[in-house]
């Protein structure tokens, strides 16, 4: 998805900047050797221009077209030519400042693969001074037998392969390098990890003569790390895992695991923040078997999963749970168990766990292949207007976010542990935020609900009836009348 920011953002306007003060600098060097006062004045910047021209020769690699004004007096077109080579020298400075996208770089360890065998990778988008990483881990499902997972790869080859992953991505949401996008995380060193493993991120299993696919999510995330730490993350002072849905649910099957690779990293914290991955092992609202990976229910889907992936699950959530660790992919079960600082986003009616319940947006089931992350389930990785418009009393999630990780500064956390007793939270930082809505988009700064088939908004209404919900039994309950209560939830009041 693209980015939505306005064409002037800060980072071009820094760009052009640079460059129009390198043009000041160009003209002025010249204009000031023509100065009639002559002597050691002109040489001093005669000399100082050689040494800013040297810097910038060194500093971006480019040729320099320092201009002749006294052209313009006896040749104009002589003089634009000028003009134009100093354009095209400058041509390469504004490129390079303003490529903000993430580049792919494959595994050096080319034994820690995807599902189909092909190279594992993340794409990275390095700020060069900043001790802040961000480590996003891609959600998308997952599947748990060989006829799910031939299923998957016909359909969504893209999440078990990187054959045609592109070389570059744009970040969008906490992944935006525009601070007016992104106000806290813009300038931190971010690293976006395709999902191609379809484990959940818990997978520990190489493919082998016997096994059509690997299932490698959890040393993907190892590999990743071990990599990062030659390009500055050995020196970083916070690295903050998150991930969306599945991507969601692996941070906090790995939040742990990271931290204890990098206790040795004393000065670093590794925090992490689950977007739309708290799922629930509810019992489906209407039962089915467990054909594929849509329809059956997440309890036994997990079961399977967990023996066909060689799943890994956090020590202390596994010991919780001796011989029933699938327990430790519902976030409510896992989360207590964790030692490490995490930051939850979950939506009150996920698109996800709506799914995974059997309740669906539709007149029917929807095929995988079909199946869309619609904007009521991912938060963290959309674009700039849902990733800082939606509000809980008044409070944006990259404002929260921004307390959360104020409430973390200084010595609160020591790697891999945390704090006996946490502190009150800054003026303005509610420590925990919950919607009061009854009814999906009664909350006027939520995106609209759509159809998962056809993408079309669905009225408040639609929703409730694909839900099962009787307005009239609603309004009993509410002690109002049925017209008043169609007109509120018609209004999104």
């Amino acid at each position: 998805m693209q980015s939505r920011s306005a064409p002037g953002s800060w980072a071009g306007r820094s760009a052009a900047r640079s460059c129009l003060l390198l043009l000041l600098i160009h003209t002025s060097a010249q204009v000031g050797e023509r100065s009639p006062n002559g002597g050691r004045a002109q040489s001093r910047r005669a000399q100082h221009q050689q040494q800013l021209l040297a810097h910038r020769e060194r500093v971006d690699g480019a040729e320099s077209f320092p201009l002749d004004f006294t052209a313009v007096e006896g040749n104009m077109d002589n003089f634009m030519v000028q003009i134009k080579n100093l354009a095209q020298s400058l041509y390469p400075c504004s490129a390079q400042k303003l490529d903000q996208d993430m580049k792919l770089h494959f595994l050096k360890n080319a034994t820690v693969t995807c599902n189909d065998g092909s190279s594992a990778g993340y794409y990275i988008k390095e700020s060069k001074g900043s001790k802040r990483w961000l480590l996003f881990l891609e959600g998308g499902w997952y599947c748990f037998n060989r006829q799910s997972c031939d299923s998957r790869y016909e359909t969504v080859r893209r999440l078990m392969s990187s054959t045609k992953w592109p070389q570059t991505r744009t970040g969008t949401g906490i992944l935006s390098p525009q601070p007016e996008e992104n106000p806290h995380w813009w300038n931190a060193n971010v690293v976006f990890i395709p999902y191609c493993s379809s484990d959940v991120w818990s997978g520990n299993t190489p493919k082998t003569n016997h096994s059509d696919y690997a299932f490698m999510g959890s040393l993907i995330i190892q590999e990743v790390v071990n990599e990062l730490l030659t390009k500055g993350l050995d020196n970083a002072k916070v690295l903050l895992l998150t991930g969306s849905s599945a991507g969601g649910t692996g941070v906090l099957l790995n939040v742990d695991r990271v931290a204890e690779q990098l206790e040795s990293h004393r000065g670093l914290q590794v925090r992490g923040l689950v977007d739309s991955g708290w799922f629930l092992d509810n019992k489906q609202y209407k039962f089915t078997d467990c054909m594929d990976t849509i329809s059956c229910d997440p309890t036994e889907a997990i079961k399977r999963g967990i023996r066909y992936w060689g799943g890994l699950v956090p020590e202390s959530c596994r010991q919780v749970h001796v011989g029933e660790e699938w327990n430790c992919f519902f976030g409510y079960k896992v989360f207590p168990t964790l030692k490490s600082p995490v930051f939850v986003v979950q939506w009150l009616f996920d698109e996800a766990q709506l799914t995974a319940d059997n309740v669906h947006l539709t007149g029917q089931p929807v095929n995988e292949g079909l199946r869309t992350q619609t904007h009521t389930h991912n938060a963290a990785e959309e674009t700039v207007v849902y990733w800082t418009d939606i509000q809980v009393k008044g409070t944006s999630l990259p404002r929260a976010l921004h307390c959360w990780d104020r409430s973390l500064q200084g010595n609160n956390h020591v790697n891999g542990s945390k704090r006996a007793h946490g502190t009150p939270p800054a003026r303005g930082c509610p420590l925990h935020l919950m919607d009061s809505c009854p009814w999906p988009h009664c909350n006027p700064s939520c995106p609209t609900i759509r159809d998962q088939l056809t993408g079309q908004e669905m009225s408040v209404i639609q929703f409730l009836k694909h839900m099962g919900f009787d307005v009239q039994k609603m309004a009993q309950q509410q002690g109002m009348d049925p017209r008043e209560l169609l007109g509120m939830l018609s209004n999104g009041s």
